[in-house]
């Protein structure tokens, strides 16, 4: 299992074709860089949606005419919500998210400032702030992500012994393609998943846990046989 800091990169935790946001990418090395600029990024971007295919509802909220989005969500803008998306009953986008092509968010699903790749699945009783997911990766239920430590200091992510400041005071997950997190798990701020991994449901995950892997407990995290 990779654990050094190439895996935290973000050629080796994406495949940057399964979102509209490709761009936003350009010139970082580290997923969690583009954070700072999302809610400028989704600002510049919506105006060049085709009209066609996306109405404007609101102050810089775009939603595609073939996304469902039920009456009783709230959004608020910046927002982006692409094709094929659901929107579910009771969810709360606060700003600067960009949900991708056939994404959930489901009932009482609280976003900020996200990211989520195109096939994300959040869909029951999650929130994620400051975070990014990549394509076809799935919280369960009630699993969430927490983006502010205790004492309120910078975060960092670990990657054994080693340690890379954000400078960010707020970092939820960031979630590697096809990542599949159990119901009831807390993934702590500045947790970095690698792509292909299941997280074991009421885990509290910290730290890096490398792709391709199996999340037990802490302490115990496993290859996948199959890979």
């Amino acid at each position: 299992m990779d654990t050094n800091l190439e895996s935290l990169t973000i050629s080796r935790l994406f495949d940057l074709s399964h979102t509209r946001a490709a761009g936003i990418f350009d010139g970082f090395a580290y997923p969690w860089e583009i954070l700072d600029g999302l809610a400028d990024f989704i600002r510049a971007l919506g105006p060049t949606l085709p009209a066609e295919d996306f109405r404007r509802t609101g102050e810089d909220v775009w939603i595609a005419r073939s996304a469902r989005v039920a009456a009783s969500a709230s959004i608020t803008g910046p927002c982006i919500i692409d094709e094929e998306a659901e929107v579910r009953h009771c969810a709360f986008i606060r700003g600067s998210a960009l949900v991708g092509k056939g994404a959930v968010v489901g009932n009482s699903t609280e976003l900020k400032n996200v990211l989520l790749f195109d096939g994300v699945q959040v869909p029951h009783y999650n929130y994620v702030g400051d975070s990014v997911l990549g394509y076809k990766s799935h919280m369960g239920a009630g699993s969430i992500t927490s983006n502010v430590k205790s004492d309120k200091t910078p975060v960092s992510v670990r990657v054994g012994e080693e340690k890379i400041p954000t400078g960010r005071r707020k970092l939820g997950a960031i979630l590697g393609d096809f990542v599949e997190v159990g119901c009831g798990s807390i993934l702590n701020p500045g947790s970095v998943i690698g792509p292909h991994t299941n997280i074991y449901p009421l885990s509290m995950v910290r730290g890096f846990v490398p792709g391709g892997s199996i999340y037990k407990k802490h302490g115990e995290i496993v290859a996948k046989e199959d890979r």
